[in-house]
């Protein structure tokens, strides 16, 4: 199949995220002709005029429409594109100038439906946004199953930096109307068609994430409170790892009572796990600042997937709650 590339990049009130993803784009060296589809998702803030700057340089294409969310836009977007193959990023990427020279050398030799890329920290991101990364893609954390060569196979790819047929998408009908929790979701349904989804080591984004303390714990509480509704929806999927967050804030807790009591053991065997994080943060960004953040955003990743993986828990698998009528902010409507 000769193979013709549409990015889809929903954007909800950032047009400066959507001037550094276009530059990037720009620097990209590869060769042939793609198109890039942009959808405002009903911001206030449009990107109209940054994405007019870049018409003479790209094959663009810009849509407005109300907003019902990233998985509906990404959707909408699919639908508009002229290609036969979707590169879904979020607004809040940069791509290396090899990003899709990676995606299609890989592709032309192996082809897969739907594919997913790790993401890394940029240089020029602040510290924060430096040691949050390092949280969230680490293998001292859960973060660590992505973007890593071992987990090829039924790899579950992130919609910031995602790759899916056509051909897969009209079969799938796409993204729904959770989120976040919307491509994993996807993922699972493409498994249960048929097709099959896979990680391009080499096809790396650089990846902001959140740029404050309070929005990142945001982000990773939703994360834990999707996560059991998934599993009542896919209960073939769900592992025991999703209770490492829940099980550490329960033996962080014990840790401190013991130590009440006068047994240091297990809150030293904490520490030593948090020397672990800062020593591996050290090493990789050489800067003291960032180590000593990544400790506070390893402990706001478990502790706001977890408490939220708990509460969702509860109320879905226990208590029997509708997922849509328990969590209404998890659903956007279409």
């Amino acid at each position: 199949m000769q193979i013709s590339y549409s990015f889809i990049i929903p954007v909800y009130n950032r047009p400066n995220e959507i001037d550094e993803l276009l530059q990037s784009m720009v620097a990209m060296d590869f060769t042939n002709t793609y198109e890039v589809v942009i959808i405002e998702d009903g911001s206030s803030d449009t990107s109209e005029d940054v994405v007019k700057a870049y018409r003479d340089r790209l094959s663009i294409s810009y849509y407005q429409k109300p907003n019902t969310g990233p998985g509906d836009s990404r959707n909408y977007g699919m639908k508009k594109a002229k290609g036969n193959y979707f590169i879904i990023l979020d607004s809040d990427v940069i791509l290396p100038n090899d990003y899709l020279s990676q995606v299609d050398n890989y592709l032309s030799k192996s082809f897969v439906h739907c594919f997913g890329g790790p993401d890394d920290a940029h240089h020029s991101f602040s510290n924060l946004q430096k040691a949050i990364s390092y949280s969230m893609t680490s293998y001292l954390t859960t973060g660590g199953i992505r973007g890593r060569k071992k987990t090829m196979g039924k790899f579950q790819p992130r919609s910031f930096n995602m790759g899916l047929s056509k051909e897969a998408f009209e079969a799938s009908k796409g993204f729904g109307n959770i989120h976040p929790g919307e491509d994993p979701d996807l993922t699972i349904r493409l498994w249960e068609l048929g097709y099959n989804t896979t990680l391009i080591p080499n096809a790396k984004v650089f990846h902001k994430r959140r740029i404050s303390w309070k929005k990142f714990y945001i982000q990773v509480n939703k994360f834990g409170l999707v996560r059991p509704i998934l599993n009542r929806w896919h209960p073939e999927t769900a592992k025991l790892t999703y209770w490492f967050p829940t099980m550490f804030l329960i033996y962080t807790l014990f840790s401190l009572i013991t130590a009440v009591l006068g047994w240091w053991y297990f809150i030293a065997l904490l520490s030593v796990y948090f020397v672990f994080i800062f020593a591996g943060a050290l090493i990789m960004f050489k800067n003291l600042s960032i180590a000593i953040q990544a400790i506070l955003a390893v402990w706001i990743q478990f502790y706001g997937y977890g408490t939220g993986f708990l509460k969702s828990y509860y109320y879905i698998h226990l208590q029997k709650k509708t997922p849509e009528k328990q969590f209404k902010a998890l659903f956007f409507s279409k």
